[in-house]
């Protein structure tokens, strides 16, 4: 028989509730700064997002957030466990990822994001055979065409086509990809082709690849006197690579695509390559993931398949 006070917080009231879920629920929170948002990203309903919130308080005895109808913005004591639970979490994966050394057999989620285009075409139908040959993991993709940061999205691997910025993080080079310029045979009947930069500038529609902190405001060809940068200019621009594509495909103008990006259309005739002795400068097809990834098989096993694979396909695109 217990005599005397009960303590604060006894085992019963603490074993109910999954701790390390509600402080994954927690961080994320903070981070995307939702808890619908949150939620989601770890696969949760916000009701149940919710609650672990609601628990992890009751436990703590402190309110984390200041709520009202329109935000959800941490208080100063939940600013101050959030840098340390986002400690504990790191902490723990790492622990994790050396069990996993030792097993040698990849296990757990991995968190990639790519380019539309590449993630649709390259990477996605690469995945089902991956996890197939190591089906103790999964897969979560995310397919945008804006820039993402991969730490505070704690996202695992990045793809991209482009030159990354110089950065703390590992890049893996997979493979150079060819760029051309490419409009609709009706667009060109109807304009004629492009003679020169200059002429490309002044007479034509250019499809722009546009959104803020965008790295295609400009496009860089190859000349005979050298790189020259051109600040092109048109009266369409999208966030989504695969639109432009549609808008040449329709005969609205010009667009500068990966070449395996629109292989299937220039085999056909739908699209047809223009100032063809100024090409594009190649761009880099790559990852890039954080250095203590590294110690993590299941990350090192991903780009490692995905670096094989990828290659071939952006190089012999079919």
């Amino acid at each position: 028989m217990h005599i005397g006070p009960e303590p604060a917080h006894t085992q019963d009231d603490i074993a109910p509730m999954p701790y390390i879920e509600s402080l994954q629920v927690f961080v994320r929170v903070v981070e995307l700064g939702s808890i619908t948002s949150g939620g989601r990203d770890l696969r949760l309903t916000p009701a149940v997002a919710s609650k672990r919130i609601k628990e992890l308080e009751a436990h703590l005895g402190v309110r984390l957030f200041n709520r009202t109808t329109r935000s959800i913005i941490p208080t100063e004591v939940g600013q101050r466990f959030y840098e340390e639970a986002k400690k504990v979490l790191d902490s723990l994966e790492a622990a994790e990822a050396v069990v996993a050394n030792f097993s040698d057999r990849p296990r757990g989620v991995i968190r990639v994001t790519a380019p539309l285009g590449v993630g649709r075409r390259i990477i996605a139908p690469l995945v089902p055979e991956f996890v197939k040959a190591y089906p103790e993991t999964e897969v979560q993709m995310r397919l945008s065409d804006r820039a993402v940061d991969l730490m505070s999205e704690r996202l695992d691997v990045a793809f991209f086509v482009g030159v990354p910025k110089d950065s703390n993080l590992k890049l893996r080079r997979i493979a150079e990809v060819d760029r051309v310029l490419v409009a609709a045979p009706d667009y060109i009947a109807e304009h004629g082709a492009p003679s020169s930069p200059q002429d490309l500038l002044k007479n034509h529609n250019c499809l722009l690849l546009r959104y803020p902190r965008s790295p295609e405001y400009f496009w860089q060809l190859q000349t005979a006197s050298g790189l020259r940068k051109l600040e092109v200019s048109g009266k369409f621009d999208a966030d989504d690579s695969d639109v432009l594509t549609e808008w040449a495909l329709a005969g609205h103008g010009i667009a500068n695509k990966p070449r395996f990006d629109i292989a299937q259309h220039l085999a056909s005739g739908a699209l047809v390559q223009v100032m063809e002795d100024t090409p594009p400068s190649p761009s880099i097809f790559g990852c890039l993931y954080p250095h203590r990834k590294l110690q993590d098989p299941k990350v090192r096993a991903f780009v490692d398949f995905m670096t094989e694979r990828g290659q071939r396909a952006v190089v012999t695109p079919s």
